[in-house]
């Protein structure tokens, strides 16, 4: 019954994901055609599906991030088994390139914790979304353990630069991981 809530859970936020992350503005601002930005957001979704479908890997603690059939694992593991089989099931979902992770041991820190996740993040996305010389909606922030994680394509070299500079000037930032890649289409 509790596995069943939380399909019923995930398959809610990722309705309402789709939905946001959907919006005829974001879809219009992404590098990616929209045929890719639906292949992509379906990969991840698969991904998803999977961990939720599997006993080892805890579908809150790594997210998949997918950029033309690259997916990008972010978040928190409890072991090396729950580690390596979430590798494994994106490598082995369809239209997946390659796959990129982001990991770190799940540990219970009093330093830094829900609450502060959370607020780093909205003011990194606050910031980015400030800057008038970043399309923040083509930026994709994850934080873990205080930790920014930045995604996405970006039109130039210099928005990959300012969304860094953005990202470590946030209170409590311990440090920053940038995957963001410069389109071969700027805007």
């Amino acid at each position: 019954m509790a596995k069943l809530i939380i399909q019923i859970l995930l398959i809610s936020i990722m309705t309402v994901m789709t939905a946001g992350c959907g919006t005829i503005y974001k879809a219009a601002m992404d590098e990616r055609s929209l045929g890719q930005q639906t292949a992509d957001a379906s990969i991840s979704a698969s991904i998803m599906k999977a961990y939720l479908d599997d006993d080892d890997v805890s579908v809150l603690g790594i997210e998949p991030y997918t950029f033309s059939g690259n997916v990008f694992l972010v978040g928190e593991y409890e072991n090396s088994t729950q580690r390596n089989k979430a590798v494994s099931i994106a490598q082995n979902v369809e239209g997946v390139t390659d796959v990129t992770t982001y990991f770190l041991p799940k540990k219970d820190d009093p330093s830094c914790g829900t609450s502060d996740n959370l607020g780093i993040l909205a003011n990194v996305k606050k910031d980015l979304i400030g800057d008038s010389d970043i399309w923040s909606t083509n930026v994709e922030v994850k934080v873990v353990q205080c930790r920014v994680v930045l995604l996405g394509l970006v039109g130039s070299s210099d928005e990959v630069s300012k969304s860094i500079a953005h990202a470590e000037a946030v209170d409590g930032v311990r440090s920053v991981k940038s995957y963001l890649r410069v389109s071969k289409n700027p805007h």
